[in-house]
């Protein structure tokens, strides 16, 4: 996963962060616009909930993050989960908002504000441990999306990663150099 050496847990973080939006991305690109409000079942939420939830979630705990609890009083989160936008466009729109709030803030940071404290919910956390708790977050949801993608996709799947059957393929291209032509 690492794409440059680095011993900044800052600059890893936004790496981290920038790959789980590239594979969700990667993986929504493969559905209809249909497909983006399709549910599984009563209690499982479609692709546009996870990302509008996801968003929410960006924009509550992003805003103001080093002076204003990470749960913002205008955060209405249960409505996250009920009436997705209706386009993919407006659903993108939300998308990249929530992601420009993240990635703007935390590019700001430096590795010494690692240290200082934030509250999410009333809760104290370093900015280490609340960076932490959204990277667990998100890739918990961005795995979600990709499971959903490709389940609605099935036959039409195209692999995100390693296929099936070529890890073999894939490592003889690795120590060949050619793994990032891929």
């Amino acid at each position: 996963m690492a794409l440059e050496f680095t011993t900044s847990y800052v600059t890893d973080s936004v790496a981290i962060f920038r790959q789980y939006k590239k594979l969700a991305e990667a993986a929504l690109a493969q559905v209809s616009d249909e497909h983006l409000h399709t549910v599984l079942d009563p209690e499982s939420n479609s692709l546009a909930l996870i990302m509008k939830h996801m968003a929410g979630n960006m924009r509550s705990r992003w805003t103001n993050f080093l002076t204003s609890d990470g749960e913002k009083p205008d955060r209405n989160r249960d409505s996250e989960f009920e009436e997705p936008p209706p386009t993919r466009a407006e659903l993108l729109r939300l998308w990249e908002e929530g992601w420009a709030t993240l990635l703007t803030t935390l590019e700001q940071l430096t590795d010494a504000d690692l240290e200082r404290t934030i509250t999410i919910r009333g809760e104290a956390h370093s900015v280490m441990q609340a960076i932490n708790r959204q990277v667990a977050h998100y890739a918990y949801h961005c795995g979600q999306i990709v499971f959903l993608t490709k389940h609605l996709q099935a036959e039409n799947w195209k692999c995100l990663s390693v296929p099936r059957k070529k890890s073999d393929e894939f490592n003889r291209r690795v120590y060949a150099g050619e793994a990032s032509q891929r």
